[in-house]
């Protein structure tokens, strides 16, 4: 069979969703490797070969619903495979903890119960999205604009962090 995908790895400490999951996602990804502890997540991304997403569960600690499991390790997955898309799944809807998973580098956020035709299309526009080559310019504007947002406006600020002149930035940012 002629998979669209790779692998993808999807983290739930509930073994329900895991066999949900991997029935689900059976017919896009050639592998589907589940954890149901995010324990080993870096050494399994660290053993396995093209990985194009991880579908990761935002809560861990039994009785906690904050997410912060969850976002502790998309910080992590982002930063040492900052190109592998990230989709955030939870049964707890917050739109707050959603805004905070895309500002840590999430691609999306699913809640549970997932619409099956939706949680395939969140992961292949992810994925596709990824892969997609951006010419030199576009990530260049888009880095030098994620700069200015991360110094809060601050122009030298964001200038001295790229290591260029403020001149240079109003320069970049123009065109």
């Amino acid at each position: 069979m002629n998979y669209p995908y790779n692998t993808i790895v999807v983290v739930d400490d509930n073994s329900a969703i895991l066999t949900a999951l991997k029935i689900c996602l059976a017919m896009d990804f050639e592998r589907i490797v589940t954890l149901s502890s995010p324990d080993t997540l870096v050494a399994t991304l660290a053993k396995e070969e093209n990985v194009d997403a991880v579908l990761l569960d935002m809560n861990f600690s039994l009785g906690v619903n904050s997410g912060q499991d969850g976002l502790f390790w998309l910080r992590t997955i982002k930063k040492l495979y900052p190109n592998t898309p990230v989709i955030l799944i939870t049964a707890y809807a917050d739109v707050q903890l959603a805004v905070k998973g895309l500002k840590y580098g999430a691609a999306d956020f699913v809640t549970k119960p997932w619409d099956n035709d939706k949680l395939i299309a969140t992961l292949h526009d992810a994925i596709d999205k990824n892969r997609e080559v951006l010419p030199l310019e576009q990530m260049e504007q888009e880095h030098v604009q994620r700069a200015v947002e991360q110094c809060h406006g601050n122009m030298s600020r964001a200038a001295e962090m790229l290591g260029i002149t403020r001149q240079t930035l109003y320069k970049k940012l123009k065109k």
